[in-house]
């Protein structure tokens, strides 16, 4: 499928003002109260068009409800709980990612990655909200991981055409559990295999698709690749390790400073995100509702 990047229509009229912050990915939204567009069809048609466009949206000031950030979220499809954080007992899908000082030191948002690769199915998107922010640092990192495919040499593109990847919450989530609730993790979410280069099923765009969250290749041993043992191990981590290291350009991304209800609406198909975690020993309160994916291709 040919790449088709989302194009801005001048003639259309907009009811909610845009400002863009990066060349390559996000903006900030202006004139819009985020309850209301979740009551809305046509503001939630609008801003689902700019969420294609920009790939992650902007919004600050919003004192809303958590039943109306839930209620946003599920325009755009039904709601995910996470297996490790939990969802609010009174919002199903609505998950609290709370630090402190008697937060575990995991350190799992602060790399890039892509939510939930590790399902069959990952997120559609996330609609986060800051529910208390430091007073200097925690700021979150978006990429647009479409423009890291774009922009890959033209050998590497056709080098990686048709790979696919391992993703696992077992290496990742679950390194940091005891050995018997790893296994009880993997148990109940198998790894996952995706394309390293899947394709966005509503932009037809060509999206990079391999972060933190991936293990290894699962096709790349071939006659064509691997004429030494040494082409396999380490030659295909190698190869691996070049394309993760893709979201980590700035040309490709936009870095956002919180501040008390600020949300950010991301296209978790299309992008990669890094939280700072630079403010300790100061407080973070996020929470944040996924949306349910469907199957890469």
């Amino acid at each position: 499928m040919t790449s088709i990047a989302p194009q801005r229509d001048s003639t259309v009229a907009r009811s909610i003002r845009v400002q863009p912050l990066t060349c390559a990915i996000g903006a900030e939204l202006f004139d819009v109260d985020l309850a209301q567009v979740a009551r809305d069809d046509a503001l939630f048609a609008e801003l689902r068009a700019l969420l294609l466009e920009y790939k992650v949206l902007f919004v600050r000031d919003q004192d809303i409800s958590r039943a109306e950030h839930v209620a946003l979220a599920q325009r755009f499809g039904p709601l995910e709980d996470h297996p490790v954080a939990g969802s609010d007992p009174d919002h199903p899908g609505l998950v609290r990612i709370y630090k402190d000082l008697d937060s575990p030191p995991e350190h799992f948002e602060n790399a890039y990655h892509c939510d939930a690769t590790w399902r069959q199915h990952p997120p559609m998107g996330c609609v986060l909200r800051c529910v208390e922010t430091p007073p200097v640092g925690g700021d979150t990192i978006w990429v647009n991981m479409a423009e890291a495919y774009r922009r890959l040499p033209d050998g590497v593109k056709e080098r990686i055409r048709g790979l696919r990847a391992r993703h696992s919450i077992e290496a990742s989530f679950g390194a940091a559990m005891p050995i018997d609730e790893r296994h009880d993790l993997a148990q109940r979410f198998p790894d996952a295999e995706h394309p390293v280069v899947r394709t966005h099923p509503e932009t037809g765009e060509q999206i990079l698709f391999v972060n933190s969250f991936t293990t290894h290749l699962v096709n790349y041993h071939t006659p064509e690749n691997v004429r030494f043992g040494a082409d396999y191990a380490p030659g295909a981590a190698e190869l691996l390790h070049y394309l993760m290291r893709q979201a980590s350009i700035p040309e490709y991304q936009v870095r956002w400073r919180w501040t008390k209800n600020s949300f950010a609406i991301w296209d978790n198909r299309s992008t990669q995100h890094y939280a700072v975690q630079d403010y300790w020993p100061a407080v973070r309160k996020m929470e944040r509702a996924g949306i349910v994916g469907d199957a890469t291709f």
